[in-house]
């Protein structure tokens, strides 16, 4: 898995690609922790580029979730792909990971 991390405005992107998995669960944790020790605790994952994700991957999402909401932020998932809505539905877990259309989307009305 590759992550770019970006800041807009007052938000911070990471714009995730390939497959979140047992195998890379951990970067994404990582640059979660990097990104809220960088600047504001509001994150946005851009996962349209994410075509897999496993329960591991869902474990890391919800810790993502969690970790920001201690640092007083939040998170918020955009663009996500047809399989990771189909895993967030089964899992009931996009009611608690809206996910938004586009990154846009999820970074207005913060």
């Amino acid at each position: 898995m590759e992550i770019t991390a970006r800041q807009e405005a007052e938000v911070q992107v990471l714009e995730c690609s390939g497959r979140l998995t047992m195998v890379t669960a951990r970067s994404l944790r990582d640059a979660v922790e990097q990104a809220l020790g960088a600047g504001p605790p509001r994150l946005v994952l851009d996962l349209g580029e994410v075509g897999f994700v496993d329960s591991s991957g869902l474990g890391a999402l919800i810790s993502a979730l969690k970790r920001a909401r201690q640092a007083g932020g939040d998170l918020r998932i955009a663009a996500v792909t047809e399989q990771v809505r189909t895993v967030l539905k089964l899992t009931n877990l996009d009611r608690v990971l809206r996910p938004y259309a586009d990154v846009p989307g999820a970074r207005d009305g913060w």
